[in-house]
């Protein structure tokens, strides 16, 4: 469900940015979207997960820069700046020796120590990469560039995060102890 409701933002973005191809209003729509979401969460669970703060705050500071400033620029680091502060927030943890993938997914999945320590590199590497990806999409960070990071951000990325989970979900579903069969 979490999942979708990020989606709805990057929909809201896209359709705003491809009426108006107008990055301060499409921004200003994904500002406005990720403070009704966080207020919608607080409101149901009195609470906010730590990226879920982390990505509240990234977009109330880098679309409100953009907004300010009128320049894109600050949206267009904001993916990259998430997907690096989540990389380093599950390097943390796992240094930590605790798995902040465990203690999110733990209570739906049942694996063996190994496999949530391999899934945690894999998730590290894949956040960072597509913190690069994005910073080489967006750069130079011009007005010229603007449309095809928009298309980035709502195809690439997103196809990207969905064909990593999917084959996430193939490779777990080896791990997964079999249910006895009757």
């Amino acid at each position: 469900m979490k999942i979708l409701s990020d989606l709805i933002a990057v929909i809201l973005f896209f359709i705003t940015y491809s009426l108006t191809q107008n990055i301060i209003w499409a921004t200003a729509v994904a500002l406005v979207i990720g403070i009704i979401q966080a207020a919608f969460t607080w409101m149901k669970h009195k609470k906010l997960d730590t990226m879920q703060k982390v990505s509240f705050v990234l977009i109330v500071v880098f679309g409100g820069a953009t907004i300010l400033f009128k320049n894109g620029a600050f949206i267009m680091w904001k993916p990259t700046l998430l997907f690096w502060a989540g990389a380093i927030a599950i390097g943390i943890s796992h240094l930590m020796k605790k798995n902040g993938l465990k203690a999110l997914m733990g209570k739906e999945l049942t694996l063996p120590d190994a496999i949530w320590n391999r899934l945690t590199y894999i998730w590290i590497g894949f956040l960072f990469i597509m913190g690069v990806i994005n910073l080489a999409v967006a750069y130079p960070f011009t007005p010229a560039r603007e449309p095809i990071w928009v298309q980035y951000k709502m195809y690439g990325s997103t196809g990207l995060m969905l064909a990593f989970v999917l084959a996430q979900g193939f490779y777990l579903s080896r791990h997964l102890p079999q249910e006895n069969q009757q």
